[in-house]
């Protein structure tokens, strides 16, 4: 499976751009099966490195990487894009 297609890279504000926004949108969303690890990606810098709600251990804003993302191999499952998602402000996808 692609993680990122062409259509959602445009999607994607550039990194920085939603500083002042109050509730950004996440435009994308990556999880790893059997896990409670999901990635909300809110932008992105056009090459690797997204910003967005990181939740697994913990839940956090942060930075974190397609080629990381690619990368995780958990008992031979790796990183999926889930193709259902819409994109959802972050204040709907946090923990409460």
């Amino acid at each position: 499976m692609q993680l990122l297609t062409k259509t959602i890279r445009e999607k994607l504000p550039r990194l920085y751009s939603q500083d002042e926004v109050d509730d950004p949108i996440a435009q994308v969303k990556f999880f790893l099966p059997n896990s409670n690890w999901k990635w909300y990606a809110t932008e992105f810098d056009g090459h690797d490195l997204f910003f967005g709600l990181v939740q697994g251990l913990e839940e956090e804003l942060g930075y974190f990487s397609l080629s990381e993302l690619k990368s995780v191999n958990f008992h031979g499952l790796g990183v999926e894009r889930d193709l259902s998602f819409t994109p959802t402000p972050l204040s709907q996808l946090r923990q409460r």
